[in-house]
């Protein structure tokens, strides 16, 4: 068991480790892999020309500052008060980049920050901030990458727009023989070359610093492996156990249950009582709270928050997604208690065919049995549906298997087998024929294997009108019933009538009405034909004379 554990806990962390960034740090947060010559040269020139822009800032900010105290109107004050105010937010930013830069990580992770004081929900969650520090950790430096890599956009994108501004405003400089407008172009020249310092500053930054963090990952294969070593180290134990807990609840719920069937009676009936089925519900709910309050001990006391946390999280997301399925799952409980809408014993309508409940559980059985089918559902199929108790009367199907049956079609075969598809007949002859069990219904299928009835019509002449009520209805009567004894038909001849139908056109039609056994259903054609040709025989024994239909025509003088 334990090698069975330690493979699916090998598949399940391959797994996470798929969903980590494709690269991680190989070495420390905060360390720096050593720079190479060229590197460290392009670093000096960099740390140079912030020491440059950062001296020229603060030189801003003081005549800025005494621009202010000297201004007389508010406009001017707005206007200088603005400019102040960019000059020491960029100050600010190229003194942070200039630390960072020198000391080759970023000096704010060192800075102590008080703790904000959480709100209601963040109290609420609070037991998730685990999880959500790890997640976050695990992507800082993707997140730290993708924000460099948009810095280095935004200021490639800005900087030929202040190249273009400096080298135009140069041009007028050059051009321009006012001295008051030297003056002011002087001073825009001053700030556009300022803002491109800056800007080329920033960007020379942030590339310095993705190339310092691509320098530092390492490969996808490399970062799998070491994090899943680590993880193995830190939690593999923890999961381990955890799932352990939860065996060792199924052992003990499967255990349990089988002492319940044994000890307690009436607990293997078919048709078990309410007390009994609210026990069984409650065993199961009791194991399905154990199962997972199991692992959530575990993490608790071997103080792995993060595991706690994740576990929490997951339990919140099937709570909340199991919230709207509520009252589905009520109407479940009622079922597998026996006082919902369907309820053992009792006749439902499902799929077009009617079943018998015969016992409902978490899976369902459910049985026709004329048709002697039977079919396993889920309990929830029976939600939507509704049953009734069923008298003894009640069909259940048409026919059983080995029946013959004839169709509204015409067609006429012994069922050879039924299923909740397809229904299959066989004709005499031995050819195949497949209906669709709907469309078999459809059809209203004459059972002929529960005793049938053939009526078969014979004209005679009007000359015979005189014996045609009585006479010749007995005489043929007695004359069918000796030749069904002859050929060994009578025995399953449960009834016999002859009598008169009606005055056709050209003939007197008698009728002869013959009831059989079902056990001659397969002979059905042959005793039509059977009945007409003892009726022939009649008409040639006793004179009769069968006419045919006269068409008189009539010509108009």
């Amino acid at each position: 068991m334990s090698h069975s554990v330690s493979r699916c806990l090998g598949i399940l962390l391959i797994l996470l480790g798929a969903l980590l960034p494709a690269t991680v740090p190989a070495q420390e947060e905060g360390v720096a892999a050593p720079a190479n010559d060229k590197q460290l040269q392009n670093t000096l020139k960099t740390l140079q020309s912030l020491i440059k822009l950062q001296s020229d800032l603060k030189q801003d900010i003081k005549e800025y500052s005494q621009q202010l105290a000297d201004a007389q109107t508010a406009v001017e004050k707005s206007d200088i008060q603005s400019r102040l105010d960019k000059s020491e937010a960029d100050l600010q930013t190229t003194t942070r980049n200039l630390k960072g830069i020198a000391a080759g990580a970023d000096i704010s992770s060192l800075r102590v920050v008080e703790e904000q004081q959480f709100s209601l929900q963040e109290e609420l969650f609070s037991l998730l901030k685990p999880a959500l520090k790890e997640l976050k950790d695990m992507t800082s430096h993707v997140r730290i990458k993708s924000e460099l890599k948009d810095k280095i956009a935004y200021y490639t994108e800005k900087q030929p727009v202040a190249e273009l501004a400096v080298a135009n405003l140069m041009g007028l400089v050059a051009s321009n023989e006012d001295e008051a407008l030297g003056r002011y172009l002087e001073g825009m020249l001053a700030d556009w070359r300022q803002q491109l310092t800056f800007i080329q500053s920033e960007l020379q930054s942030a590339e310095l610093q993705l190339e310092k963090l691509e320098r530092s990952e390492a490969s996808l294969a490399d970062a799998s492996q070491s994090y899943l070593k680590s993880f193995f180290q830190q939690r593999g134990l923890y999961l381990t156990q955890a799932i352990l807990a939860v065996m060792v609840v199924l052992l003990l719920s499967r255990l349990s249950y089988r002492g319940m069937v044994k000890l307690i009676p009436g607990y293997r009936k078919e048709h078990r009582s309410f007390r009994i089925r609210l026990l069984d519900l409650a065993h199961r709910f009791l194991t399905v709270i154990l199962a997972i309050m199991g692992p959530m001990v575990v993490f608790y006391v071997v103080e792995d928050w993060v595991l706690f946390s994740l576990g929490i999280l997951l339990l919140l997301g099937i709570g909340l997604t199991l919230r709207q399925a509520l009252p589905r799952y009520w109407q479940q409980i009622q079922l597998f208690l026996n006082v919902g809408s369907v309820r053992e014993g009792e006749r439902i309508d499902m799929d077009g065919l009617p079943w018998r409940v015969r016992t409902i559980n978490i899976f369902c059985q459910l049985e026709n049995p004329t048709a002697e089918l039977s079919q396993r559902v889920r309990i929830d199929d029976l939600v939507d549906l509704k049953s009734r108790p069923f008298k003894r009367g009640d069909p259940w199907f048409p026919c059983k298997k080995d029946d013959w049956v004839l169709l509204s079609d015409g067609m006429r075969g012994k069922v050879s087998g039924i299923s909740q598809e397809l229904v299959e007949l066989i004709q005499r002859g031995g050819a195949h024929c497949t209906y669709q069990t709907a469309d078999f219904l459809g059809l209203s299928p004459i059972n002929l294997s529960r005793n049938f009835r053939l009526k078969e019509t014979i004209g005679i002449s009007y000359d015979l009108q005189r014996e045609s009520v009585a006479a010749i209805p007995d005489t043929l009567k007695q004359h069918i019933e000796r030749r069904a004894d002859e050929e060994g038909y009578a025995d399953h001849m449960q009834n016999l009538r002859v009598e008169f139908e009606k005055a056709n056109s050209s003939s007197l039609d008698l009728v002869v009405i013959a009831d059989f056994d079902g056990v001659l259903a397969d002979l059905y054609g042959r005793l039509q034909r059977t009945l007409q040709r003892w009726c022939v025989e009649a008409c040639t024994e006793y004179g009769w004379e069968i006419p045919f239909t006269q068409l008189t025509l009539h010509q108009q003088t």
